[in-house]
């Protein structure tokens, strides 16, 4: 009997880090995988945020694989149009679009204890069964909406922003944003110049920062392609930076009173009226949310046809929306600013792993896994942008690097024993998880509410630290650290 040496795998997803473990994977041999997308084309959030002035708060030039640089961005901090154009360049440059089956959502992925491999099911009736399973479905794919009252009762257009109606005209209409997150900060501006009426519906203020972009000119290009120590200088004084500025999270808590000052001094800057300063000051410490990055927002919010509203929303009805001192405010078109449900790791997918066990019973109060990219009794599985590996600030591309490259590592340890399977230990896991969680209590993201936290409290999405201290501690896998066990049965003509 031959047994196959390359393991088989199966990715779920085409964002960044889908793209990003593909490109890891091929480029040291293992070949025999399949990636699954549920939607038509790649990108992930990229692909579907199309609001008006979507973008990334991360400059291009870190927020990009390091193996594939892009010397001609248009900007240092990109829309949504040339980020998702820069992965389907990458997917198609990189011969991965020919590996990816497109809509093919996956319901559910099962662990068979006897053959040691995975049997993943798609909503369109495919079947498949693989020696891997990795998961890089991200943490913002699926949209959130507020738990309002008469929620499906709006009688006009209502819609999130992560699922932009563009066939709605917004022009001369009465606008509703419920939500002043990081999508409503970019398309608030956006559609201020054309709206009759917008009412900004706000639950709480965010810490909103100066944004340092620069539109790069033709000769930054021919400089970039030509020196690429330039365009590598770049990319290191903002990973520079923002590993200083993430010192502030746990280690150098003073950084946080900078910070403050800064958006303080933006607030004021661009904002004259008291009153509505007033309402556009957080209650809460900096750091606790997620910062904001906008030269354009506070501006918008000034404009005279533009109204900030504090008051509680009590329900959605017909004709618009009531808070809760009984008014009554009509509008034409809601757009829900609401965020993602960051805290739902996989869901809605079924996953079992050993002896039948499912993945939210394994999370039972919270996701969790070593690194953020295994899970105990769920072998051979592994995660891309998994718990508490998101940042409050730093590149995630960065992150998803250094998981593809811990997660090869599992490949070529499997590779070295055949018909085996790999799964962290629990009591590894379990400690990993108490010094994590020690860490993350230093932070201020236990301070207030957000969407790093789930219900129960705990904070499952963010990383308690900067990039480069993640990179080290995922630069190596530990054998010892993880039960390698032989197969039960194997099949013929492995």
């Amino acid at each position: 009997m031959r047994v196959r040496t390359m393991p088989s795998v199966v990715i779920i997803g085409t964002g960044f880090g889908g793209l990003g473990m593909a490109m890891e994977l091929l480029r040291h041999g293992f070949d025999d995988l399949v990636i699954l997308e549920r939607a038509s084309d790649v990108g992930g959030v990229w692909r579907e945020n199309t609001y008006p002035g979507a973008g990334c708060d991360i400059p291009s030039p870190l927020y990009s694989y390091s193996y594939e640089p892009k010397s001609d961005w248009p900007k240092r901090f990109s829309g949504q149009p040339d980020i998702h154009a820069y992965l389907r360049d990458v997917a198609r440059d990189n011969g991965l679009l020919e590996r990816i089956r497109f809509e093919s959502e996956v319901t559910e992925a099962r662990f068979d204890d006897a053959t040691g491999t995975w049997t993943v099911r798609t909503a369109d009736g495919y079947e498949t069964t693989t020696d891997v399973l990795i998961s890089a479905v991200g943490q913002l794919s699926r949209p959130a909406l507020p738990a309002i009252a008469g929620l499906g009762t709006f009688a006009g257009p209502a819609f999130h922003s992560a699922q932009w109606d563009h066939s709605v005209d917004l022009t001369g209409k009465r606008v509703a944003v419920v939500g002043t997150g990081a999508s409503a900060i970019q398309f608030v501006p956006a559609i201020v110049p054309r709206v009759g009426a917008l009412t900004l519906f706000q639950r709480s203020a965010a810490w909103v920062l100066p944004k340092p972009d620069v539109e790069y000119k033709p000769w930054h290009h021919r400089m970039f392609a030509a020196v690429p120590p330039v365009r590598l200088a770049e990319r290191f004084a903002v990973w520079a930076l923002c590993e200083f500025l993430s010192l502030g999270l746990v280690d150098v808590t003073a950084i946080r009173g900078v910070l403050t000052r800064i958006a303080v001094n933006h607030l004021r800057g661009q904002v004259a009226d008291p009153e509505l300063r007033a309402k556009l000051t957080p209650d809460y410490p900096a750091g606790c949310k997620r910062g904001l990055f906008s030269n354009t927002y506070y501006p918008a919010l000034t404009q005279p046809h533009v109204r900030v509203e504090t008051t509680e929303i009590t329900e959605i009805v017909p004709t618009g929306v009531r808070t809760a001192d009984g008014v009554l405010h009509e509008v034409d078109v809601i757009v829900y600013g609401t965020g993602f449900k960051g805290t739902e790791f996989l869901w809605p997918m079924a996953i079992r792993g050993a002896n039948g066990r499912a993945l939210e019973d394994e999370w039972q109060g919270g996701a969790r896994a070593y690194h953020g990219i295994t899970v105990p009794e769920f072998p051979n599985m592994f995660l891309v942008y998994g718990p508490n590996t998101n940042l409050g600030v730093g590149s995630i591309v960065y992150m998803i690097e250094s998981q593809a490259r811990y997660i090869r590592q599992a490949m070529q340890e499997l590779s070295r024993h055949p018909a085996h399977t790999l799964e962290v230990r629990r009591a590894v896991a379990e400690d990993y998880d108490v010094k994590l969680r020690a860490r993350l209590d230093r932070t201020p993201w236990g301070l207030c509410s957000s969407w790093y936290r789930n219900a129960a409290g705990r904070i499952t999405n963010n990383w308690p630290g900067g990039v480069a201290s993640y990179r080290w501690q995922t630069r190596t896998l530990r054998p010892e650290r993880f039960h390698l066990k032989a197969r039960a049965t194997t099949t013929a003509g492995q």
